[in-house]
């Protein structure tokens, strides 16, 4: 089962030093992301999952993307290989919509 939370969540786990992976393409990422995201496409995280899993397991991954759709199939995937995740719902765009900071 995947568990969701919202970007507000989001921004306060990151100030715990949480993780957040943002799988959305390329030029979406280069136009702004959640700042110190990890950057890996949808379409190559099964070939990235020993960086996703990294040496910081202890915390969750949070799994970002524009609207949340991306995320929470790619959130789904890591479950099922054992990874402690979290969809952010409403993705960038939410994110983006209260104002809160991006990097570029």
């Amino acid at each position: 089962m995947v568990t969701t939370a919202s970007v507000t969540e989001l921004h306060q786990a990151l100030t715990r030093g949480e993780r957040v992976l943002d799988v959305r393409e390329k030029h979406e990422f280069d136009g702004g992301h959640v700042p110190s995201a990890m950057h890996i496409p949808m379409s190559v995280v099964p070939l990235r999952i020993e960086d996703i899993k990294g040496s910081d397991s202890s915390n969750p991954m949070w799994v970002i993307c524009e609207s949340g759709a991306r995320s929470w199939q790619v959130a789904d995937y890591l479950t099922r290989q054992g990874l402690t995740v979290i969809n952010v719902e409403g993705g960038t765009s939410a994110w983006r919509a209260i104002g809160l900071p991006l990097e570029k």
